[in-house]
């Protein structure tokens, strides 16, 4: 889906859809809000009969509401407007090796209820959990006729048409289908994504105004690394929707042992589960063959970097080693994508002040321009969950993407 950019938008004529129109006004009124419609017209250049007439049709069908009068130097006062999203809720769902967390949040992202529990590998008895799990969340919540349905954001790839995940190494799933097996236990629509596409579909979508361009990259670092593509305001997804998976391309191919099964990819220096077995002196164990990784012993990366700032030496090596890296991957992205910026999401962020330095160190040691080694990398705000707000864009932003025009 594309985004919108109400500051460069072509409006629709009379050879174009009039659903452009609609978009573009429905966009303006969420950047702006609160805003005129005599705002929207002037920036729109057209006629307040126009404009008028097409909040209407948005009032009408619910999408946009009129709020408190504003200001006016002279003459009446305008009604201002607002996109509704208040009470149109979400259910999103973040599938992780570790846990699986539950969100229900309205449309603009804003929590509501969460919970997370142990995650089941095998696909059968999870979509069993969690129909269960949203049903009672929904009934808990009086939220049934209100939820216009489940964003479900999963650590592997996953083919666009079907909704099939074709891979993710991390549960050890290949060509499994959870979208459809959900939406018939919910009876709700179920949009599924892969996971660091999502955290930018949230950044696009649900990111602070004035703080996301239209060309960023979006890495994020949990259980896996991967990275979210947005060139020109448009999520990049690649011929078979596997496009930003850098998190297995190769660092050293006589690395650490990645997950994946092959060695040296850039998530086996850098993912949770890397960092914790550099401090803990161990090799991660492929998921091939049914194998399942260490659990650290009920270690996590907070546990972790609260042992850093007590003064565990060790604990901030690993943690710094894992910054280094982080850069030294972002230093190719910036080569290879020239982004605006890098937002950097992940639990890793909560020693943002630790790892900086090495990220910025990584980063100059592999750009190769000037000015892609001054690339800003902006942590996600700790507590934030950007994949959970990345799964709720999945159900909110269709409403407003540009629409396709034959």
């Amino acid at each position: 889906m594309r985004k919108i950019d109400t500051r460069d938008f072509r409006r629709a004529t009379r050879t174009t859809s009039r659903e452009i129109n609609r978009r573009i006004v429905l966009n303006l009124v969420r950047d702006h809000q609160p805003v005129s419609r005599a705002d929207i017209a002037r920036r729109m250049s057209i006629g307040r009969g126009v404009v008028t007439s097409i909040i209407q049709d948005l009032i009408d069908e619910g999408t946009i509401y009129e709020g408190a009068t504003g200001h006016a130097a002279r003459g009446r006062r305008p009604t201002m407007l607002y996109v509704r999203t208040q009470d149109r809720l979400v259910v999103a769902v973040d599938i992780r090796f570790s846990r699986t967390f539950v969100m229900l949040s309205d449309f603009a992202g804003t929590q509501i209820a969460l919970e997370s529990f142990e995650t089941a590998f095998d696909p059968h008895a999870l979509v069993v959990d969690l129909t269960s799990r949203i049903r009672r969340l929904l009934d808990a919540h009086g939220a049934r006729g209100r939820c216009e349905g489940v964003g479900l954001v999963v650590p592997g790839m996953v083919e666009r048409l079907t909704g099939r995940v074709l891979l993710a190494p991390q549960l050890g799933w290949r060509d499994v289908d959870v979208r459809d097996a959900l939406a018939k236990g919910v009876g709700l629509p179920v949009q599924i994504e892969n996971a660091p596409m999502a955290c930018a579909l949230a950044q696009m979508w649900l990111g602070q105004r004035g703080n996301t361009t239209d060309n960023f990259v979006y890495v994020t670092v949990s259980d896996g690394v991967g990275a979210g593509i947005v060139l020109n305001g448009q999520l990049i997804r690649g011929e078979t929707n596997s496009a930003g998976e850098f998190g297995h391309i190769p660092l050293d191919t006589n690395g650490p042992q990645c997950l994946c099964g092959a060695r040296g990819c850039w998530e086996a220096y850098t993912s949770n589960q890397a960092t914790l077995s550099r401090y803990l002196g161990r090799e991660l164990v492929p998921l091939w063959g049914g194998a399942v990784p260490h659990p650290a012993g009920g270690l996590t990366i907070e546990d972790l970097i609260s042992r850093a700032r007590a003064g565990d030496a060790r604990a901030s090596e690993a943690i710094v080693a894992t910054g280094h890296y982080l850069g030294v991957g972002i230093g190719g992205i910036v080569n290879a994508l020239n982004p605006s910026q890098v937002f950097l999401g992940g639990e890793i962020t909560g020693a943002w002040d630790m790892i900086q330095p090495a990220v910025r160190a990584g980063i100059l040691e592999r750009a190769l321009t000037p000015a892609g080694r001054k690339t800003p990398v902006v942590p996600e705000q700790m507590g934030g969950f950007p994949r959970l707000r990345g799964a709720t864009a999945l159900v909110a932003a269709p409403h407003f993407a540009a629409p396709r025009v034959a």
